[in-house]
């Protein structure tokens, strides 16, 4: 099975790959070209997830190629560490554009000379209305707009109006260019869209070379044609944009003609995917970061210890339509536990330890028993995990008045201990407040390894680790950041945020193998979940982040049909 959910030689279809399939067979291309433009203005999430893993998939079956452009048009909002954050993230998904890194800032002058022409051809004009005017002006779904009293300045005059925005004669918002399209047309966006404005802000590469800036709608296209894109895959909200995109391709004197298609944007339950909510997330507190393991941002998997694999067989899973839908998050922690269940070898791990001592166990005596890494896979072998009298338990996994389907350790109860022994509980030491704070228990000598030679049967099975050797960490539960499946559909969505999304367990104690564990490397806790060493890990003080649990309702639903 490939990354994409497909078998080998098996060709994946949906309407984007049928008009390539089609274009390549009329001769239209020779090389599919693909492009993925963001903006370095935040950190990307799961929804530039599918935009990638599309743009990149497809150069990728076609033998294309696939470039990485950032729309660095709005300087006011843009930072280098965005910059950084979101090639890391295309890397580690799994994707390289090789050679074929570029900016809309690289386009500029090409950009501004064709401004020029606009406006020589009387296609462009320079227009004093306030961004509030141009709204009024500019009408609604129902009204036609009305004409800027600008609007039929000669050429002349908005030519010498635009170089001097350039030189910085003006303030900020005193002028923008327009497009002269059409104030009556039925899609907004060909009513007299703006193509410049002015910013005196300082840009991440080209300094303060600019204060007038091309908008996204201006500068897409263009790109697109410099760049020799032959696709251009763009979400559905652009779809009214596509008359604008090529109207300009239609106008201009580019070197080639892309063409535009959208698809459905990803929308997952349980989840906000704006980038403007997100970052009010961050700058508000509300989270840790932007790599906070509750922010469905790539960095936040990365933190959570998700595979990127298990993100790319998610995408791979999602019809590319032109009908928006919202996707259970199930669907994604499924992908992900199921990914880990094959890669992520086992440990064990005590999150709220009980104390266990084994009274009729040696004094002095230390073992070491055999551990298997992974059920299912032998080639990645065994290890071995100290053992004495003296052990931790889960708390849960001990109950003093058991309810009649609890099978785990109660006073007079055998259960057999994960690799090692069967014990039996004989006795219960409480504190003065009441509170159970160690058991009394005896072993089975005859059980090591798990095992009776008589044969009998024990109902549970617990994990554990020893007392002495094992080590104390910090694990963090994270569960989904809002608790209601659409956010803010009953008003504010920060309402919504679940405020037991974390809990941090200070008190945990680990086997000792996983003292060296490395940062992000996935490991299953048996009988709690996946789990990853965090960035935060130093030196005899792991953190610990749990990456999911290991129930999968998704999966059973979907079996049920």
């Amino acid at each position: 099975m490939n990354d994409d959910g497909t078998t080998e030689g098996e060709a994946i279809r949906d309407f984007i790959r049928e008009a390539i399939r089609a274009d390549l067979s009329a001769g239209r291309h020779e090389t599919v070209v693909t492009r993925f433009p963001p903006e370095p203005n935040g950190y990307l999430h799961i929804g530039h997830a599918k935009s990638i893993c599309l743009n990149f998939g497809i150069a990728r079956e076609f033998a294309g190629r696939c470039h990485l452009r950032f729309d660095d048009t709005n300087p006011t909002k843009e930072e280098q560490e965005y910059i950084d954050a979101i090639q890391a993230d295309v890397r580690w998904l799994g994707f390289d554009w090789g050679t074929h890194l570029y900016h809309a800032s690289d386009y500029f002058e090409r950009l501004y000379a064709w401004a020029e022409r606009l406006i020589g051809d009387g296609k462009a004009y320079v227009d004093d209305l306030s961004a509030d005017e141009i709204r009024e002006y500019r009408g609604t779904l129902t009204e036609p707009g009305r004409e800027s009293p600008f609007r039929n300045r000669p050429p002349e005059q908005s030519l010498d109006l635009f170089r001097r925005m350039r030189a910085g004669e003006f303030p900020d918002g005193a002028r923008v260019l327009r497009a002269k399209i059409d104030m009556a047309s039925g899609n907004i966006n060909l009513r007299d869209p703006v193509l410049y404005r002015i910013l005196h802000a300082h840009h991440p590469r080209t300094g303060d070379a600019w204060c007038i800036y091309p908008t996204y709608d201006y500068a897409h296209g263009q790109s697109d044609a410099i760049e020799g894109i032959t696709h251009s895959l763009c979400t559905l909200e652009f779809e009214d944009h596509r008359p604008l995109y090529d109207w300009l391709i239609e106008n201009l004197p580019v070197p080639s003609r892309p063409r535009q298609y959208e698809f459905s944007r990803l929308n997952l339950t349980h989840t906000v995917l704006s980038k403007r909510r997100l970052v009010q997330l961050v700058r508000e507190g509300h989270v840790g970061g932007w790599d906070d393991p509750r922010m469905p941002t790539i960095s936040g998997f990365r933190r959570r210890g998700v595979p990127a694999a298990a993100i790319r067989d998610f995408i791979s899973r999602l019809a590319i339509t032109k009908s928006d839908s919202t996707i259970e998050i199930a669907m994604l922690d499924h992908c992900i536990r199921e990914m880990l269940n094959k890669t992520a070898e086992r440990r064990m791990a005590v999150l709220r330890p009980l104390k266990v001592v084994i009274e009729n166990y040696p004094e002095g005596k230390k073992e070491e028993l055999e551990a298997v890494n992974h059920p299912e896979r032998p080639d990645v072998g065994t290890r071995r995990v100290p053992f004495s009298r003296e052990i931790y338990i889960e708390r849960e996994d001990f109950m003093e008045d058991p309810p009649k389907k609890f099978f785990r350790l109660a006073p007079g109860r055998e259960v057999r201990l994960r690799f090692a022994y069967f014990i039996t509980c004989r006795d219960v030491v409480k504190n003065a407040a009441g509170e159970v704070v160690e058991l009394r228990c005896t072993y089975d000598p005859e059980t090591r390894g798990g095992n009776a030679p008589d044969g009998r049967k024990v109902k549970a099975t617990i994990h554990w680790v020893d007392a002495e050797k094992s080590i104390p960490a910090e694990v963090r539960q994270y569960g989904h950041l809002f608790g209601r499946p659409d956010p803010g559909a009953g008003g504010d969505y920060l309402a919504d945020i679940d405020p037991q999304s974390l809990e941090t367990l200070a008190g945990c104690r680990l086997e000792p193998s996983l003292a060296d564990a490395a940062v992000g490397e996935a490991v299953q806790f048996e009988r709690l979940g996946y789990f990853c060493a965090d960035p935060d890990t130093a030196p005899g003080r792991p953190v610990f982040n749990r990456t999911i649990g290991l129930r999968d309702s998704w999966a059973k639903a979907a079996a049920k049909g």
